[in-house]
C-alpha cells in the first residue's frame, strides 16, 4: 500500500512559508520603505502579467517573487540602505550582494525554487549590462523581466531617502527610454499602455500602499 505523503508536504510548505515570513519581517522592520515598495512592485507586475495572459501558476510565482525580490537586503548594512547621498563604489558593490543573499536564503528550501530567478536576476538588463551575471534578452526569465520594469517604475515614482518622487511624465519618459536596453521592449510597451490608459489602477495601488510620493507623482 502506498503511503500518502500529502500531509507531510503540506506541513513542510507551511514551515517554509513561516520561515520566509520571519525573514520578511526582519527585512521590513529595518526598512519600512522596502515593505511598501514590495507591495507596489507585486501589484504593478501583476497588472503586466494579466496583460500577458500568464497562467494562474505563473501569476502566483510573479506575485510571490515580486514581493520578496529585495529580501536579500536583510543582509545589507542599514547605513548603506538608509544613506541619503550617492553610494561610494565600495558601498554599491556591497548593495549589489542583496541579489545573492536573497537567492541563498530561498535556496535552502525547494519550495521557493520557482521565485529564485526573480530574486537573483531582477537587476539584469535587457542589453546584458546588468548584474549579477550579465544576462541578456530572453536569457533573463520572463517573470524577472516583468519585475524589472515594475521595480524601476516604483523606484522612480516613490520617495527615496536621497530624493523625492519624480513626476509622472519624467518616469514615463525614462521607462520608454529604457526599452531595448534596460527593459524588454514588449513588456515596456504593455506597461506604458497601462500608464497611459489605465492610470486609475496605478493610482489605486499607490494609495493602497501609501507612500508620501503619491500626491506629487500625480501632479501633471
Amino acid at each position: 500500500m502506498e503511503y500518502d505523503y500529502s500531509n507531510i508536504y503540506k506541513k513542510f510548505d507551511f514551515e517554509c512559508n513561516e520561515c520566509l515570513k520571519f525573514f520578511n519581517h526582519v527585512d521590513h522592520e529595518q526598512d519600512i520603505y522596502t515593505k511598501e515598495h514590495s507591495d507596489r512592485v507585486a501589484s504593478y507586475a501583476s497588472l503586466i502579467g494579466e496583460k500577458l495572459n500568464l497562467s494562474n501558476e505563473d501569476m502566483e510565482t510573479l506575485r510571490l517573487g515580486s514581493f520578496y525580490h529585495d529580501i536579500g537586503k536583510v543582509g545589507i548594512s542599514t547605513k548603506i540602505i538608509f544613506k541619503d547621498t550617492k553610494l561610494t563604489d565600495e558601498e554599491y558593490i556591497e548593495m549589489k550582494k542583496h541579489t545573492f543573499i536573497g537567492s541563498d536564503i530561498l535556496s535552502h528550501s525547494p519550495t521557493f525554487n520557482n521565485i529564485i530567478p526573480i530574486v537573483k536576476y531582477h537587476h539584469e538588463k535587457y542589453d546584458g549590462s546588468g548584474y549579477p551575471e550579465g544576462l541578456k534578452g530572453e536569457e533573463i526569465p520572463l517573470l524577472t523581466r516583468i519585475v524589472s520594469v515594475a521595480d524601476s517604475f516604483d523606484a522612480m515614482s516613490s520617495d527615496r531617502v536621497y530624493r523625492k518622487a519624480l513626476p509622472l511624465e519624467i518616469v514615463k519618459s525614462e521607462i520608454a527610454k529604457g526599452s531595448g536596453t534596460q527593459f524588454d521592449p514588449q513588456i515596456t510597451s504593455i506597461f506604458l499602455d497601462i500608464l497611459n490608459n489605465e492610470s486609475d489602477k496605478i493610482h489605486s495601488i499607490m494609495h493602497k500602499f501609501d507612500n508620501t510620493g503619491i500626491n506629487k507623482f500625480f501632479e501633471f
